[in-house]
């Protein structure tokens, strides 16, 4: 039987990489015809493995296209079964979410392991889990805890649970001879491995031991296992350092050892074969498997541990002892008991010796084989299923080289000469703006750290472009030189957009109060302001910072009094057949409606919706009638009852439509709006008047808008810019049309 995996994988240092690479070679060795196993290997955010040759293809943590080439890879494959490996934190997208179209186009059945079942989810985890479970033909759990989440929380139905429990490898050592090979023989060994992490409650032991030492002299503990990647990126070493440091302080350097080592699974044997008790000291109850106790007590270890919810229901029936979270004294009484009493330690490692038995991988990979043949032989139940109206394959790969390319250490350069930066115009705020804009989208979704590396620059232009009375300049030479005392309105507005998405996706404090400083700086001109356009611009940036601080009332009022500007505006000019804010249209349309769809969501008022939604259909009727978006050109615009400009079609046109019909898809879930999306993106990549492509394949950058004669050619930050925004927003787009609405709703960009 062919088997394709879904998971993480060796070399990759992962526990669910050593349990899929287990699972995998139990099942590929079972009976007497040798299955075929092929896996698909998760790559993390910034690192690549060399993996075996079984891995016959890698997915991009963050790279959504991947996940749909791997789903059509494994339906050509021939595997007539997948199993997932499910665990919240290996899967790209908001919790993990970008799973969810893989195992949406999937034509065979499919297994889901669920390493993690969350008591109180969030309603993102528990939309994406539900999905999944809907998704799969068995859900394999390792606990009664994992089953009855399921069934009460998840609403799975129970015929779809097989519980199977966590493999432990056919590994045997003997206790002396390791213990010798390790140079502990005059010592009784206290053990715990696997990553380290604050969570794992290790300074208990440390804690408990002098109360140990004090009667066993002879007791030793080692901690194996390295600190857990997650936690290296977010804090480094701080929670190892903060264990020596309590080792230090306690005196325990004679019987404490904190080994940073990933061991392979046979030097790992070694260590259990040599262990007297092992600890699992976890400081909460919820963790509803955990591989190292499965790992400790099937090698035969006495185990003691706190009551975490796999440890509660493993250790009953005497096979091991239990104490209370945080709790170094009821730590120390029972291993003091244990310690004093060998013959009741016998008892308990007897008993966990009889239990892994049971368990080895060779049954383990069994069972999951009976499962797959199981589900091979039904007739096929899966039906073509109707897919989003966005397709991610005919996206070129997303890439920040051309504005990296464009950036320098004042700033992005606002022109450029076909692909090359032109340093003879300087920097505007309009473009740092939106470029600002860009990355934090980029880092919000896809973890970019090129993203975050330019952030501080194009936040740094802003700042120091703001005069003290809260208005900004726009231009600025290349050496550094002020060419304007106050900037457009509209760049005014769309640097208020970007404070306002800022302090609602800040990636740290620091931004967000950067951020909030400038824009209550800047916050007496909003009602100052006279183009509509700039007002537009503005009521986003305020309806992202109230998404902050819903509580601001005086900012809502501001709201609704700008909101009504543009609503004054529309109702003057509108008359039969003309539903809009001018007597023409002109540039960048897309951003009056979506600013009141915004407005709309945030005060919930319905007036100012049915005009949004007024005006986004009119916009739609004069540039989507063809089945391509046709941006009003720049040339002479269209003016009321006149002919409408084709030419100098401008790329943030195409932006503003896509971000119209994302909104637009966040307040209704409507799926034509995605399509009505995704076909405005798509003017980029030559769904045009011209069947042109404006994006660039070679520099990565798009071209600055077409004329009647063909592509203007030159790159610079606006057009790259409105690219790169169009896409993120298809991608987010994407991930929304496999969430609820509610979840749409409160994560829209």
């Amino acid at each position: 039987m062919k088997i394709a995996f879904v998971a993480t994988y060796p070399p990759r240092q992962c526990g669910i990489g050593t349990f899929t690479h287990s699972l995998a070679h139990a099942i590929k060795n079972n009976g007497d015809d040798e299955n075929e196993i092929i896996i698909i290997a998760m790559n993390d955010n910034h690192e690549t493995y060399a993996f075996p040759p079984e891995v016959k293809l890698t997915i991009h943590q963050e790279h959504q296209t991947d996940y749909l080439a791997a789903a059509d890879f494994i339906n050509r494959s021939g595997a007539e079964v997948c199993i997932l490996e499910h665990e919240f934190g290996i899967y790209g997208g908001q919790s993990g979410v970008y799973i969810l179209p893989l195992l949406h186009r999937l034509h065979i059945p499919l297994i889901s392991t669920l390493h993690t079942i969350l008591k109180n989810p969030s309603y993102t985890e528990k939309a994406i889990l539900q999905q999944i479970c809907k998704m799969s033909d068995k859900l394999v759990v390792m606990s009664y805890k994992a089953i009855q989440f399921l069934e009460n929380i998840y609403d799975v139905p129970s015929e779809k649970i097989v519980r199977i429990e966590h493999g432990v490898p056919d590994i045997k050592f003997d206790k002396e001879t390791s213990r010798t090979e390790l140079k502990l023989t005059n010592k009784k060994l206290l053990l715990t491995f696997g990553f380290v992490g604050r969570n794992k409650g290790i300074e208990t032991v440390i804690k408990a031991l002098p109360q140990i030492i004090e009667k066993h002299p002879e007791v030793y503990y080692i901690v194996l296992g390295k600190t857990h990647p997650n936690v290296l990126r977010s804090a480094g070493e701080e929670y190892r350092s903060y264990l020596q440091l309590l080792i230090k302080t306690l005196k325990l350097g004679d019987h404490v050892n904190l080994l940073n080592e990933f061991v392979e699974e046979k030097e790992l044997f070694k260590y259990l074969a040599a262990c007297d008790i092992y600890i699992t000291p976890y400081i909460n109850e919820a963790q509803i498997t955990s591989g190292t106790l499965t790992y400790a007590m099937g090698s035969g270890c006495a185990v003691v541990s706190t009551p975490y919810w796999h440890a509660a229901e493993l250790l009953k029936q005497n096979r091991g002892r239990l104490f209370d979270f945080k709790d170094e004294n009821g730590l120390a009484k029972v291993l003091n008991e244990l310690l004093e009493n060998p013959e009741e330690l016998k008892t308990i490692q007897k008993k966990a010796v009889a239990y892994g038995q049971d368990i080895i991988w060779p049954k383990i990979g069994e069972r999951y084989l009976e499962l797959a043949e199981h589900l091979a032989s039904e007739p096929a139940k899966r039906q073509p299923k109707k897919e989003t109206d966005i397709d991610l394959l005919l996206l070129p790969p997303f890439s920040l080289v051309h504005i990296k390319r464009l950036t320098d250490d004042t700033g992005i350069i606002q022109h450029a000469k076909f692909g090359i930066p032109n340093l003879k115009e300087g920097y505007c705020l309009d473009d740092n703006s939106r470029a600002l804009l860009m990355v934090c989208m980029a880092y919000k979704q896809k973890k970019s750290t090129l993203a975050l590396e330019l952030m501080p620059v194009y936040m740094s232009y802003i700042h120091y472009m703001q005069n003290t009375d809260g208005t900004f300049r726009n231009f600025l030479s290349f050496n550094r030189n002020f060419l304007d005392d106050v900037g457009s309105e509209d760049s005014f507005g769309r640097t208020i957009w970007v404070l306002g998405y800022l302090m609602r996706h800040a990636p740290n404090d620091a931004y967000y109060q950067t951020a909030q400083l400038v824009f209550f700086n800047a916050s007496p001109n909003f009602e100052k302001l006279k183009s509509i356009r700039g007002i537009a611009n503005t009521i986003i940036g305020i309806c992202y910072y109230l998404k902050t601080n819903p509580s601001d009332d005086e900012m809502k009022m501001c709201l609704l009094r700008m909101a009504d500007v543009l609503v004054v505006h529309f109702e003057q000019n509108q008359s039969e057949n003309w539903n809009w804010f001018e007597s023409l249209l002109a540039y960048d349309n897309g951003i009056l409606p979506l600013s009141l769809l915004h407005a709309s969501q945030v005060l919930e008022n319905k007036k100012i919706k049915d005009i949004a939604f007024e005006a986004m259909r009119f916009l739609t009727s004069h540039t989507l009638k063809d089945g391509y978006l046709s941006v009003i050109g720049n040339r002479q615009w269209f003016v009321k009852d006149k002919e409408r400009s084709i030419y100098a079609q401008q790329p943030i046109d195409a932006m503003a439509m896509v971000l119209m019909y994302h909104q637009a898809f966040v307040l209704t879930g409507e799926r034509g709006y995605l399509e009505k999306l995704f076909t405005s993106f798509m003017w980029f990549l030559g769904e045009n008047d011209l069947r042109m492509s404006l994006y660039d394949f070679e520099t990565k950058g798009c071209c600055d808008g077409f004329e009647d004669y063909g592509v203007n050619r030159n790159q610079g930050a606006e057009s790259s810019l409105a690219y790169l925004i169009s896409h993120l927003t298809v991608l987010k787009a994407y991930e929304e049309s496999y969430h609820g609405q509610e979840l749409k709703s409160s994560n829209a960009l």
